[in-house]
């Protein structure tokens, strides 16, 4: 096959992204993953020399012959770019869509695949069968203000938590026209959260899961995912900020959020 994607790029980038979300207090430890979805690619390469075949927790059959370059369990988003080869896992999804060659290095520091490759690749499956595409990002971090809005039951509800979050900046309507999507809480890991997830990113790019992070996904650049986390953190800090300040700004009116819309041509139906 002619590769579109270098790995070397593709190494950069998963570590910039890592590198952002620790910046932005988003993934504390060993939390958060990544992973990107490749449908045209030329193999692990020499990095990726040892091999086995995995048993995969959901059947994606819409991903077959394709490859999934995904963070290990228990890695540390911020050391990606130093090494990435100790803590990312090529797979590679065999016929049927019910197993995958996993190649990793040698020195790979992981004993599996991130606990959340299940919603990675449910979503991954799900985008690739709603449309064409070559390449499809998903970024799964814990941006601090929004897990935190999240615990409250005011923030809970759908349109409320996009009222408040996208009031603050004038990009964030832009970059939310859909807004944002949100999860009751569900045990991390579970199938439960993969079915509710891949359900809400069908018609969103970012989603909020209750108690726990955000999910972003992107089909241009991983640096596009990262941005929209970075985008709704923002308006989540503002949220915060005013909250503890004692309510007493409104952020941008509903008129100038429908002029901007107006403006540039957003349908959306938030505000």
């Amino acid at each position: 096959m002619t590769s579109t994607f270098n790995l070397n790029d593709l190494f950069q980038a998963m570590g910039q992204a890592g590198r952002l979300m620790n910046e932005i207090g988003a993934c504390e430890a060993a939390a958060g993953n990544i992973s990107v979805f490749m449908r045209e690619h030329d193999g692990p390469g020499t990095g990726f020399s040892e091999q086995k075949s995995i048993l995969l927790p959901v059947a994606v059959p819409e991903l077959a012959g394709s490859a999934l370059l995904v963070t290990g369990s228990g890695r540390r988003l911020r050391e990606i770019l130093d090494d990435p080869l100790a803590n990312l896992g090529y797979l590679v999804v065999e016929a049927g869509g019910r197993h995958g060659s996993l190649f990793t290095s040698p020195r790979r520091k992981f004993a599996r695949l991130t606990s959340e490759i299940n919603s990675h690749l449910a979503v991954h499956a799900d985008q690739a069968r709603r449309r064409s595409l070559s390449f499809h990002a998903l970024v799964h971090a814990q941006p601090q203000h929004l897990t935190f809005l999240s615990h409250h039951p005011q923030y809970q509800d759908e349109l409320t938590l996009n009222r408040a979050v996208l009031r603050w900046q004038p990009e964030a309507i832009l970059n939310f026209p859909e807004g944002l999507g949100f999860l009751p809480f569900c045990v991390p890991g579970s199938d439960e959260l993969m079915q509710a997830n891949v359900a809400k990113m069908g018609a969103h790019q970012l989603v909020v899961w209750a108690k726990h992070g955000v999910m972003a996904r992107s089909d241009h650049s991983l640096a596009k995912a990262t941005d929209l986390i970075e985008y709704a953190e923002t308006g989540a800090r503002y949220e915060c900020l005013n909250l503890t300040s004692g309510a007493g700004s409104s952020g941008l009116s509903v008129e100038q959020i429908r002029a901007i819309c107006a403006k540039y041509g957003v349908q959306q139906n938030i505000f």
